[in-house]
């Protein structure tokens, strides 16, 4: 089965940067963490759209990333790493503009980088990569073992994950 994986940043891909002191967007990282996975019968396509976190990304941001989806998600599911502040916006922007779905569209991220101790990332994105296999089209947020619509969904920066809304 094919997959897309659209990459735009968030925390799941940040990482440390010793010169500010900071964990920043510098570059796509997801495809080192998929090698670890064994995923048989699944050829995923990655795009490294852009790597920023969520809080700086534009309506621009968003268009491209619907431009995107929406050329991916006509062949096979897409799964989206998106930062999680604005995930909900971009994930509604999708599910109103895309019309009717033959794939699902999946977007996860992370509360901690992947590669950091007690991360969510992996756990994130191999939920994802299952859910996009087994999810009815439409628009969902993966999280925490968890499924929301896209719809019914927002971040609890409280507990640091996503509720029903």
């Amino acid at each position: 089965m094919k997959l897309h994986l659209v990459t735009t940043g968030g925390t799941i891909e940040k990482i440390y940067s010793e010169q500010t002191g900071q964990v920043e967007n510098v570059g796509a990282r997801i495809d080192r963490y998929l090698h670890h996975l064994r995923l048989p019968d699944l050829q995923i396509e990655i795009t490294p759209l852009m790597n920023k976190d969520s809080l700086e990304m534009t309506s621009e941001d968003r268009e491209l990333v619907l431009a995107v989806v929406k050329v991916k998600a006509a062949e096979a599911p897409v799964v989206i790493t998106h930062g999680t502040d604005t995930m909900v916006e971009t994930g509604r922007l999708l599910k109103q503009r895309l019309g009717q779905l033959r794939y699902p569209i999946i977007l996860t991220g992370a509360m901690t980088p992947l590669g950091f101790e007690r991360s969510d990332g992996l756990q994130n994105l191999t939920e994802s990569l299952f859910a996009a296999r087994a999810l009815q089209p439409g628009v969902w947020i993966v999280m925490h073992n968890q499924v929301f619509d896209v719809d019914h969904a927002r971040k609890d920066r409280e507990h640091a994950r996503f509720v029903p809304a």
